[in-house]
């Protein structure tokens, strides 16, 4: 089982930006996914993008393409979540998931996916 602490959510105004991190720690990443969803109230858990470890090719939904860009850290075990230009309707709270599978065409694009979740962390922008 992988932990998964992620921070750097805040309150920022439409056309700003946000870099979030997630921390991971428990065991070695070799081999999982490692993924981003949000969740707005009333919504389903919203798939974000997604990354290898720890070769680093991702995957981000169209929603969020040329916006925001997963990265990762490997040192520092961590995978981050560069967001610009962000818009009222990116607001939710953001979650960190992993998953340990092969690596195949068929990303892991659903929240059913992935085993391992972090609390959370609350991205509001305001218009």
């Amino acid at each position: 089982q992988v932990q998964l602490v992620e921070s750097g959510g805040g309150l920022v105004q439409a056309g700003g930006s946000l870099r979030l991190s997630c921390a991971a720690s428990g065991r070695s990443l070799v081999g999982y996914y490692l993924g981003w969803f949000r969740q707005s109230p009333g919504k389903e858990r919203e798939f974000v993008a997604a990354l290898r470890w720890p070769g680093g090719l991702t995957n981000h939904a169209d929603s969020v393409k040329g916006r925001f860009t997963m990265s990762r850290d490997i040192a520092k075990n961590m995978v981050y979540l560069e967001m610009i230009s962000l818009k009222p309707e990116d607001t939710a709270v953001y979650y960190c998931a992993a998953i340990l599978r092969a690596f195949t065409s068929n990303w892991p694009i659903s929240e059913y996916d992935y085993d391992d979740w972090g609390q959370g962390t609350q991205v509001t922008v305001s218009s």
